[in-house]
């Protein structure tokens, strides 16, 4: 056994790593079949893993693209997406606001339209039925590299190779690899090795494995190499320090401030244009110098992409300069707002207000 440290916070945490005994590269079936065996025994029992319909894959890979699986399970996303939309022609004429509210607490909302613009292509190329070629899926909307082996190996059954965040963590760990992962050498190993480790006769079964080992005992941080079913195979000598990736581009903070103005009944609320959350709702946004005067109701921090953002909704009243509409602001009914699609945080921050409601009118 060695023994290895990861520094995390403010204390060291021991980790007994196996040193490695085999040969990846020259005992190639041995791990295949190593990996394989536990997967059989302990892999989750995901709905996505019971089907091999294309659709219903793909469906699954768009949705866990940018959210954890607990999120897409737990939450019942992934059922109720595939009831509203059980194929490819009910998703292809899904109206913009069905399509976003059947989406909605997701984020990330151009997933869902590109997953519609998918589904038109599937039919208007290939007559409904998803191909079984790689370029054929490579020219569909929306779809990369990874998604291409997601299809090919869990739909289809056949070998192809896929590398996401846990297939990269697991590959650099097992050849002690310290490139940077989001490095263009990296990257193309990272590809090469994947198909070169592939298994031709069980790739769904392989790469199922391989993405379950990368979330359980390969996963971010302190890994547990004492039970790992491919130990003996892996070269890092300090697995938690692995993989290494590029320095970060830093966290921009940013404010924004919004209005809630109540009259007669109804909310104003600003439909946004082109750009993340077109086709949204949201409290109407201002420019802080057009609020002065204004009670602050509610703070909240959300974050989006590299931004972290702090949202101040301030009590508007009719009359006010900020509540005339601009362009894009409506007066909704407030029996209406659950049933029109806004963003998590003005969501969380409308409910806040509306709890409040009888205080601040």
């Amino acid at each position: 056994m060695e023994l290895c440290v990861f520094q995390g916070g403010l204390h060291l945490a021991p980790v007994l790593k196996p040193v490695a005994t085999r040969s990846l590269l020259d005992e190639r079936e041995a791990f295949r079949s190593a990996l394989g065996a536990w997967f059989k025994k302990n892999g989750k029992d995901y709905p996505w893993r019971r089907t091999s319909d294309p659709y219903a894959v793909l469906v699954s890979e768009v949705m866990l693209q940018q959210t954890q699986i607990a999120t897409v399970l737990g939450r019942g996303f992934y059922t109720r997406f595939l009831e509203r939309f059980p194929d490819v022609v009910t998703l292809a004429g899904a109206e913009d606001d069905v399509l976003l509210k059947a989406w909605e607490g997701l984020g990330y909302y151009r997933r869902a339209r590109m997953l519609r613009e998918s589904a038109k292509a599937v039919i208007a190329r290939h007559g409904g039925e998803f191909p079984a070629d790689p370029a054929a899926l490579l020219a569909l909307p929306g779809i990369g590299r990874y998604t291409v082996g997601a299809l090919l190996s869990f739909a289809f059954d056949k070998p192809a190779p896929l590398v996401d965040g846990n297939v990269a963590r697991v590959l650099a760990r097992l050849f002690d690899r310290a490139d940077p992962v989001d490095s263009g050498p990296m990257l193309k190993w990272l590809w090469s090795t994947a198909e070169e480790l592939l298994d031709p006769d069980h790739p769904r079964i392989y790469n199922s494995a391989l993405m379950e080992l990368g979330q359980t005992h390969c996963r971010p941080g302190v890994p547990d190499c004492l039970s790992c079913p491919v130990a003996a195979f892996c070269m890092a000598k300090e697995p938690s320090l692995l993989p290494v990736k590029a320095k970060r581009q830093a966290i921009e903070e940013i404010d924004e401030h919004a209005i809630y103005a109540i009259h007669d009944g109804k909310v104003l609320l600003s439909r946004q244009g082109r750009g993340r959350r077109e086709g949204m709702w949201r409290l109407p946004v201002r420019d802080k110098s057009a609020l002065s005067g204004l009670k602050l109701l509610h703070r909240r921090k959300y974050g989006i992409t590299r931004y972290r953002v702090t949202l101040h909704v301030h009590a508007g009243h009719p009359g006010h300069p900020a509540v005339m509409a601009a362009g894009g602001d409506e007066w909704i009914d407030l029996e209406a707002v659950d049933l029109l699609v806004i963003p998590p945080a003005d969501r969380a921050a409308l409910t806040a207000v509306l709890g409040n409601a009888e205080e601040i009118a």
